[in-house]
């Protein structure tokens, strides 16, 4: 195993705030769906698409907000069932809430996700799940 060692300097010294993650975000957001009521999630990133699945949430009838890293997210009204393509199409991990709407409401619909063009992400997995 090789190492770097860094003499001389200034020692380092002080607290970094470690964000939350998106990744990590838009799963806890998508299944706020199975509930009924309001949801706090903290250390939530000020990132586009966490903008775009409250968005995609507000459209299915819940209430969302984000403040100082904080999202609350009111699910007690969600009605839809339907993701409207504008949304899914500008993230790919608007796929997320297809399993929670086919939970709450025993049908879903949800366009193939667009968002960046990294590679192939297939959505199998996702559909290979719902059908067990």
């Amino acid at each position: 195993m090789e190492k770097l060692l860094i003499s001389g300097g200034k020692k380092l010294r002080g607290s970094v705030r470690v964000s939350g993650a998106k990744n990590a975000a838009l799963p806890i957001m998508a299944s706020t769906i199975l509930g009924h009521g309001t949801h706090k999630l903290r250390r939530v990133p000020n990132l586009r698409d966490v903008f775009t699945m409250g968005r995609l949430l507000e459209h299915l009838g819940a209430e969302f907000s984000l403040s100082d890293s904080t999202a609350e997210i009111n699910t007690a009204d969600i009605k839809g069932h339907e993701a409207p393509y504008d949304l899914v199409r500008t993230m790919r991990a608007s796929v997320l809430v297809l399993g929670p709407l086919l939970a709450r409401h025993g049908r879903a619909r949800v366009s193939l996700p667009g968002g960046c063009a990294i590679g192939a992400r297939p959505i199998n997995l996702h559909l290979m799940g719902l059908q067990k």
